[in-house]
């Protein structure tokens, strides 16, 4: 018997492992979807007329971006190779002397701080890469600023190309500011945020010895433990999810619990039913599809891609907005700020994980394509993402998104 349901309620454990899973993500996502194309929201209206037009669009961008049709995953390792630079080539040959789950290790070290630290910068800020003479903003400068930061062993008590635990929870904020080239000029939104992340992060890997490692806590080492979870050479996505999920729970700050258990991003909203609790889990799923390159190239393969949902951010969810697929009831939603937490902001995320699904089942019929040629990982990359961010600077100053967020630096 389906467990949840009013005859068979869950146990607080039972809640927890649901509300962690990528089910519950589009249950919930799929209930206030609903609420809204049925005209009861009190912000949005969802107009599905517009779902060809908006497949057509970005079908227009990934053909621009990859006319081949070859899109890789979305992911950390496209935004590394910002202006160009081949970041990835360099990174190789560093770690050349090192054997081949040495390798994985540092690239998932590097992953999961890089990930973290990608929260939205705000319009302001600006990394001037000296390296290369290159200025970069938004995720493409937090993911040069992370780069350089761990090719210079910032995150390693021995300067060493890995992420250790106990350094990052001794790290202090004016590392951190130095390395993110933050000023009184140059201000980066969220920076305490980050830094508390961080240091629970460092917690958090000497904390589970079974993902992390008994000596050495390192993100790294998570390498091993998924590599015990394969079979036949296969690993499922919701593995690596359900991994992630379970070792950085605890590095959220002021989210809602379940008998004690930090859930994360997960959210409340009054017209959901039973607990109101909307689950996204972003930087989480963010950050899983970033740890399956290095683990394909151990010759794993990865299996369930579309288990996963699309990522509930603000370039997804503008696109939505801005081609007129969601639309707000009120300029109040698109003229004040609203907190992470508002209904206005989880709705418009629920909206944005069930729309994606949407446009990548239209995306892939005007294309012929199968969900196993185009996984949704695939068109968030061609595609949803890169779209949303056109369609943002061809309409307003700056690229800014159409709503704007209150971030504490660790969701968006």
């Amino acid at each position: 018997m389906e467990i949840g349901t009013a005859k068979t309620p869950r146990t607080p454990r039972e809640e927890v492992a649901y509300l962690r899973s990528p089910v519950a993500i589009r249950e919930r996502c799929g209930e206030l979807f609903r609420f809204v194309v049925e005209g009861k929201s009190r912000y949005f209206v969802c107009d599905l007329t517009r779902l060809p037009g908006v497949a057509d669009y970005v079908i227009e961008v990934i053909r621009g971006e990859y006319p081949d049709l070859q899109v890789p995953f979305h992911s950390r390792w496209r935004h590394f190779e910002a202006g160009g630079v081949p970041r990835l080539a360099q990174l190789d040959a560093m770690l050349a002397e090192l054997t081949v789950w040495e390798k994985a290790a540092a690239k998932f070290d590097l992953a999961i701080i890089s990930v973290l630290l990608d929260a939205g910068a705000g319009s302001n800020w600006r990394y001037d890469e000296q390296e290369t003479g290159l200025t970069f903003r938004r995720s493409e400068g937090l993911a040069v600023a992370s780069f350089r930061m761990f090719c210079q062993g910032a995150f390693s008590g021995g300067g060493l190309l890995q992420v250790d635990g106990e350094r990052l929870a001794a790290l202090t904020g004016e590392e951190l500011a130095t390395g993110f080239q933050v000023n009184a000029e140059n201000r980066l939104v969220g920076v305490s945020g980050r830094l508390s992340l961080l240091q629970r992060l460092g917690k958090a890997l000497v904390a589970s010895p079974l993902l992390f490692g008994e000596k050495n806590s390192r993100p790294g080492n998570l390498v091993s433990y998924l590599l015990g979870k394969a079979e036949n050479g296969q690993l499922a996505a919701t593995t690596v999810f359900s991994a992630i999920l379970t070792g950085l729970s605890d590095i959220w700050p002021g989210r809602l619990e379940v008998a004690g258990v930090n859930l994360g991003d997960v959210w409340f909203h009054a017209d959901v039913a039973d607990d109101g609790l909307v689950p996204f889990h972003k930087l989480s799923q963010w950050l899983t599809y970033s740890l399956l390159e290095p683990l394909q190239e151990l010759g794993l393969t990865i299996t369930g891609l579309d288990a996963l949902t699309g990522l509930p951010e603000y370039r997804n969810g503008g696109l939505c907005l801005d081609l007129g697929l969601v639309r707000a009831k009120y300029p109040e939603v698109l003229q004040l700020s609203h907190s992470v937490s508002s209904e206005v902001i989880v709705e418009w995320r629920a909206l944005t994980v069930i729309l994606l699904d949407q446009i990548a089942a239209t995306v892939r019929v005007q294309l012929g394509m199968s969900a196993e040629e185009l996984p949704l990982v695939k068109i968030l990359q061609g595609g949803t993402w890169t779209a949303g961010r056109k369609i943002a600077a061809e309409l307003r100053t700056g690229g800014i998104p159409p709503i704007q967020i209150d971030s504490d630096g660790t969701v968006f």
